[in-house]
């Protein structure tokens, strides 16, 4: 995504306290809120436009362009902000994020970084931290085992760890981390391709609200069976779940064998939920979407079918008050 990218912001529901603004210009933020999370990226591990797809509306109009999927916490009144995904595009959501949030000394400005798993679209931006960009020094970079492991024996990353970029500090499954005002950020295993590390999602919690962010996994049966997690449960206890959509359906990508790849599908997502009351169906919020998946536009059909059944659609520039002052 070019320098200049006009973002669009989208409205959400209202009645979930979701505020949401233009990332390049944002509006500024209500004095009540200490905690927020900000949507920095919605789209799959490349990005849309994806690299070798020329006919891609995203190249001719760049309001259709998105950022690999990312978030940020940031904690207002002790002004520390931790990264959620360490994306490609990570340069230029920290020039959108240093626009919503107070200047920081931290490394990078980042108080520290989550990384769900090691494929590009969520780790490949801690190269940014090394001798040849920003030069860190020990940017804080929350991992499980198999993924810190990966990042110490493996170059280019194991020089960021040997020249002290970045300090690993140790996840465990099930374990809450516990930050700054109260809040702790717990992985939970997901079942994916695991060939480099093993892969999490996180529950965020805060005094007042939780979130779930979980952009990859295989299945939701399969998180059941390997992992005894059950998603209708999980979502009954946070109030915002950032859930994997990376693809619509299984008629997106025409000569492949869908089954070959093993995302839920939005449709099967929103099949699951049918029968939950509304204010439960309000919690999900679709994110990691593929080049291919319609509702990366926001006028699509497909679009206005989820936001019709209940279901949210995260969009880059998205603000969501998680502790406000009482």
């Amino acid at each position: 995504m070019q320098n200049g990218l006009k973002v669009i912001a989208f409205l959400s529901y209202a009645a979930l306290g979701l505020v949401s603004s233009c990332l390049s210009a944002p509006a500024p933020r209500k004095a009540a809120c200490e905690i927020e999370w900000v949507v920095l990226g919605t789209a799959q591990d490349a990005g849309a436009p994806q690299i070798g797809n020329a006919a891609d509306p995203g190249w001719r109009n760049p309001s259709l362009r998105r950022l690999a999927t990312s978030a940020a916490l940031i904690d207002h009144d002790t002004n520390k902000t931790y990264l959620f995904e360490a994306t490609p595009d990570l340069t230029e959501q920290l020039n959108r994020l240093d626009r919503v949030r107070a200047p920081s000394a931290a490394p990078l400005g980042l108080d520290g970084v989550f990384i769900t798993h090691a494929h590009i679209g969520h780790y490949a931006g801690l190269m940014y931290a090394g001798r040849e960009a920003a030069g860190a020094s020990k940017l804080d970079v929350y991992a499980m085992p198999r993924l810190s492991e990966f990042l110490t024996k493996n170059g280019p990353w194991s020089q960021l760890v040997a020249l002290g970029n970045i300090s690993l500090l140790p996840l465990r499954d099930g374990e809450a981390t516990a930050l700054t005002g109260g809040v702790s950020v717990t992985p939970l295993r997901v079942p994916h391709r695991d060939e480099f590390s093993e892969t999490v999602g996180f529950v965020v919690r805060t005094p007042q609200k939780s979130l779930l962010f979980l952009p990859d996994i295989d299945a939701w049966d399969r998180w059941k069976t390997e992992h005894g997690k059950d998603f209708r449960q999980e979502l009954f206890g946070v109030d915002y779940a950032f859930v994997d959509a990376t693809f619509y359906d299984d008629h997106e990508l025409p000569g492949r064998d869908m089954r070959e790849i093993p995302h839920p599908r939005v449709t099967e997502t929103m099949a699951l939920l049918a029968d939950q009351p509304a204010n439960i169906r309000a919690r999900v919020q679709f994110i990691h979407v593929n080049h291919t998946n319609p509702i990366r536009f926001e006028n699509s059909p497909e679009s206005r079918g989820v936001v019709a059944a209940g279901f949210g659609i995260a969009r880059e520039g998205q603000r969501y008050c998680l502790a406000a002052k009482s």
